[in-house]
């Protein structure tokens, strides 16, 4: 793969996806296993469910289908570009650039928690916090429904959509591991699919979708924020 015009430097998130904008929608909106992960979550939320979509990136498809379900949402994505954009197409949600490892959120303060692709750029030890993070964010019987690459690697260089940056991932058993021990989630689903952008730059690559539920009080042992 050819390395972009920053002649192989390593891109941090928010300067990958500030400039990759609407080109990430249109390469990545059409995902049916997240289409049916949404699906799936709504059935399962009442009326003005409190909904947070961590990496929102331009809001469609997930906050969209989200507020359209009648969700009160809110996306935090750590590029500004992200943000303006999905403010401009889903205004009925709420938007913030953040970081979602600065994200703070009281115990309990979501009925569910979105988070397709949002943990990959960072370290597994990163990523096991966050998983933790929101985790607690959960009010008890909330779910968290995910999805990732899934890979035993860290800090692996890449180059993705003409862009080089450094990624890391588990593999599959080991990102169920974390949210059962870890998070004191029940996994109620998790699957492997193969998914083909519409973009040459992005070859086709494995994905893992998993839904989850935080205990209700009876049971409850997730952690807190």
């Amino acid at each position: 793969m050819a390395h972009d015009g920053a002649k192989g430097r390593t891109m941090s998130a928010a300067e990958l996806f500030d400039g990759l904008g609407i080109e990430y929608e249109q390469a990545f909106v059409r995902l049916p296993e997240q289409a049916a992960a949404v699906e799936w979550l709504v059935a399962r939320l009442g009326e003005g469910a409190r909904v947070l979509d961590v990496g929102s990136g331009t809001g469609r498809p997930v906050a969209e289908l989200l507020v359209r379900a009648g969700c009160r949402v809110t996306g935090i994505d750590v590029s500004g570009e992200m943000v303006a954009l999905a403010g401009a197409q889903v205004p009925g949600a709420r938007f913030e650039q953040c970081d979602v490892r600065a994200f703070e959120a009281p115990e309990g303060s979501f009925d569910a928690v979105c988070a397709f692709f949002p943990l990959m750029m960072m370290s597994r030890a990163e990523a096991a916090a966050t998983l933790k993070r929101m985790a607690g964010w959960l009010a008890p019987g909330g779910f968290l429904v995910t999805a990732t690459v899934p890979a035993d690697v860290e800090d692996v260089e890449i180059v993705w959509m003409d862009r080089t940056v450094k990624v890391s991932s588990f593999s599959v058993d080991e990102y169920v591991r974390l949210q059962r021990e870890d998070c004191g989630l029940d996994v109620l689903h998790h699957a492997v699919s193969v998914f083909a952008p519409d973009d040459d730059r992005a070859a086709p690559e494995e994905h893992l979708f998993t839904y989850a539920r935080r205990p209700a009080l009876a049971d409850d042992t997730a952690p807190a924020a």
